[in-house]
């Protein structure tokens, strides 16, 4: 099984909707602080949430679920993405929507097996042979490249570059490949480093803290020079998930014929990974874990709009969450009394199978009031960088409670374009109140719907 130089298969999201929450906002005692981290009330919610983080933090919630259930913009989303920053980047977090599993190309329970698996970390201790130390200097030497045939072009023939440690210095002749690593991870004079011998793996460790300067807060993280040898033997940690190593050890599918590689060109990449292969990477797993060199991480997987599965991705994850390497999974949902899909005539709580509901803890969110609508309208102002009344606020917040707030949110940037056009900085009541003329909410376009439904096709 390969792990050096696994690849992180890590989705990358930027929700712009929830940039300002910076976790769940508790006290000492895991009491909800009423505005804080970006969040408004959910007092109730925020404060299970917290017990829910510490429970993943102990690794005994492993193969449990939890359920947040409410209304539309009560903060279910919000919530969810404020236990992944109280977990930090070390707990895998993976996030996907219930409508992500229908594919024409991948099946429904390969999706979720796969999401099942980003969010399973495997924290790998490895014994390597390094150089390592403080970089004292790198020179490149070039030379002319015989593929330009003039003389005009260079290349790099090597690079020579001078570690430091506490106990002396050694200089080493690296190969042009490493050099590239070493751009990469940008590495300058001043940087601790570590090269490792096998493979030449460059990883950058920080700044040296002899440059450090005598401030309170530092953008950069400085490392104490390393101590003993230039080349030791040295612990390292490498963090992946057991989905980067199914995506390291899948082997394409066809030969290497002219007709597999054209066939091969046509088709997406993104190939379905085996079960047995899934199985040999447990088995392998299970083994380091017995030896002491791995540690299993289990993160969280959040499905948000969880009415959208069918009755077999249900199924599914019924019997995955009582596997012996399962992450703890947390749903969202704003159904009441819905049907169940896959089934004829079947309806459940929140569109989620009875036997499925009795495994998860539900946790409830609430409507916000007239006061924490005004509290989020001005924090996703300041988020946004809008300059905007006190009584403008106001007035927002009056608009949300007869529509959404989520509506009420989505008017802050209009207005602020149509204050600087008509030579405002701060957002006012006459911005508003044009918006909202020119803009419809979901309710008041229903109305006209029914009003006029004989002008509209059905």
């Amino acid at each position: 099984m390969k792990i050096e130089e696994v690849k992180s298969t890590t989705k990358v999201h930027r929700i712009a909707a929830h940039s300002h929450i910076k976790g769940l906002g508790l006290d000492e005692r895991g009491e909800a602080i009423k505005i804080a981290a970006g969040l408004v009330g959910q007092t109730q919610a925020r404060e299970a949430a917290g017990l829910v983080v510490d429970m993943i933090k102990m690794k005994k919630m492993a193969g449990r679920a939890v359920l947040l259930a409410g209304p539309p913009g009560t903060g279910k989303t919000a919530i969810a993405l404020a236990i992944a920053q109280e977990l930090g980047s070390r707990v895998p977090f993976c996030p996907m929507v219930g409508s992500e599993v229908y594919s024409s190309e991948v099946k429904k329970t390969a999706v979720l097996m796969e999401n099942f698996r980003r969010a399973i970390g495997l924290r790998i201790k490895e014994v390597k042979e390094v150089y390592e130390g403080e970089v004292s200097e790198i020179i490149p030497h070039e030379m002319e490249n015989p593929i330009s045939g003039g003389g005009l072009g260079k290349t790099i023939s090597h690079v020579v570059i001078t570690l430091k440690t506490s106990k002396g210095s050694r200089t080493l002749k690296l190969d042009p490949t490493i050099y590239e690593q070493i751009k990469k991870e940008k590495v300058e004079p001043g940087d601790v480093i570590y090269i490792e011998a096998n493979t030449g793996a460059v990883k950058r460790q920080g700044r040296c803290d002899v440059f450090a300067a005598e401030f309170d807060l530092e953008a950069e993280q400085y490392v104490p020079i390393p101590k003993g040898d230039v080349h030791k033997k040295k612990e390292v940690i490498q963090d992946v998930t057991l989905h980067d190593l199914d995506s390291a050890n899948a082997q394409p599918k066809g030969g290497m014929d002219a007709m597999s590689l054209l066939n091969r060109l046509s088709k997406q990449k993104k190939t379905e990974i085996t079960d047995k292969l899934r199985q040999e990477i447990n088995k392998v797993v299970n083994k380091y874990i017995d030896q002491g060199v791995a540690e299993l991480v289990p993160g969280v997987l959040f499905i948000d709009e969880v009415h959208m599965l069918d009755i077999e991705c249900f199924t599914y994850l019924h019997r995955a969450l009582e596997s012996t390497i399962a992450p703890i999974v947390i749903f969202a949902t704003n159904r009441g009394i819905s049907k169940v899909r896959g089934i004829q005539d079947m309806k459940s709580p929140h569109g989620m199978p009875h036997d499925l509901l009795d495994r998860v803890m539900i946790i409830r969110t609430l409507p916000y009031g007239k006061d924490e609508m005004a509290h989020i309208i001005k924090i996703r102002a300041e988020t946004e960088n809008l300059s905007i009344s006190e009584e403008s606020v106001l007035r927002l917040a009056e608009i949300g409670e007869k529509t959404t707030l989520r509506y009420a949110v989505q008017l802050l940037t209009p207005c602020n374009l149509l204050s600087k056009v008509n030579g405002r900085e701060d957002i006012s009541n006459d911005e508003i109140e044009e918006v909202n003329e020119l803009f419809f909410d979901a309710k008041s376009s229903a109305k006209i719907l029914v009003e006029q439904a004989d002008k509209f096709m059905s």
